[in-house]
């Protein structure tokens, strides 16, 4: 008997400007990866990064196929994401939104929390209350005027472009010497730079992991993804004098602000324990299991003919963009 063909899942996009590293998504799962496009007539799916807009124009679906489109970027910033006629031209969704047939969220998993609750809170040496890492402009969330407004009110270390008044002392190890210059700083500024349900990122789990109260700004839904009393939500307030003034009177209540650090001993919240459920299982995954599923189900016997979703002048759009590029590329 012949055996099953495994299903091929094809990531036709680059994510960002490289392709998808296909060695981190795990021997184990129960489908073949590839960045192949030369092989998009035998993918049961294939997956399109959305930020990568200009790469999807030319891609041709074959019958039977799923496509899946991937993006753990805010639909305030790619507004085609909440476009009905854009989006229709997938059929699965892989991105930060919790009804998404694949939940891919910022928000890390078990393991993670487990670790950062067992680390001591760490002491604070900094002169100024507040720090800020910010460097992109985009600011569609007004997180810069309410920054702005915060340092006019209270000292504030900013050790990105934006408002930067501080530099960091001895080597730059990326994400690890961040993580220990905001453990020096009571409260860390954790704004989003889009507001969207769902939408929730690193800027509010990194100072958690540094024993730094964040204040955050983004998410209406935010207290869903992080522990129960383990933030101050910045539009509780009505500009930066009113935080101002919170932040400074719980510098003066160390109990009020230790209280800001009691989610590391009490017990997660249903609804969060739901959420570290779903983590238990990469999205990579979880899209692995769904896309098999899918293929088992599809039939050899399948009619139609290919077709151009994005539509033909997309597609030759497509092809002189790739063709630029090529001539681009080579040597003068």
């Amino acid at each position: 008997m012949k055996p099953a063909r495994r299903p091929l899942i094809l990531f036709y996009t680059r994510f960002f400007q490289n392709p998808v590293d296909l060695g981190k998504l795990g021997a184990h799962s129960s489908v073949d990866w590839t960045n192949d496009k030369r092989r998009i007539s035998e993918a049961d799916a294939v997956v399109f990064h959305l930020p990568n807009q200009k790469e999807h124009g030319d891609a041709v679906k074959y019958p039977g196929q799923q496509w899946v489109a991937w993006s753990m970027e805010s639909s305030e910033n790619y507004p085609e994401m909440r476009t009905p006629a854009f989006m229709r031209r997938f059929d699965l969704r892989m991105t930060y939104e919790t009804d998404a047939d694949v939940w891919a969220p910022y928000l890390p998993p078990r393991s993670w929390w487990n670790a950062v609750r067992e680390r001591p809170v760490v002491t604070k040496t900094s002169s100024a209350p507040v720090v800020m890492f910010q460097s992109s402009n985009i600011n569609r969330s007004g997180r810069e005027w309410f920054a702005a407004d915060l340092a006019d009110h209270i000292d504030l270390d900013s050790y990105g472009r934006f408002l930067k008044n501080k530099t960091l002392r001895g080597p730059d190890r990326g994400t690890e010497t961040k993580i220990e210059t905001i453990g020096n700083y009571p409260f860390c500024i954790a704004f989003e730079n889009s507001v969207c349900d769902d939408y929730v990122t690193e800027k509010l789990y990194d100072p958690l992991r540094a024993s730094s109260v964040p204040i955050y700004l983004g998410a209406s839904n935010a207290k869903k993804f992080a522990p129960a009393g383990s933030f101050i939500d910045a539009s509780d307030f009505r500009d930066g004098r009113e935080l101002a003034g919170y932040l400074k009177h719980l510098l003066g209540a160390p109990a009020e602000y230790q209280a800001y650090h009691e989610w590391r001993r009490r017990p997660f919240d249903a609804q969060f324990e739901s959420f570290l459920d779903v983590l238990e299982t990469d999205a990579m995954d979880r899209l692995a299991e769904l896309v098999g599923r899918r293929a088992s189900e599809r039939t050899d016997a399948l009619s139609g003919l290919p077709s151009l979703p994005f539509g033909t002048t997309r597609f030759l759009r497509t092809r002189l963009w790739r063709l630029r590029m090529r001539l681009k590329s080579l040597p003068n």
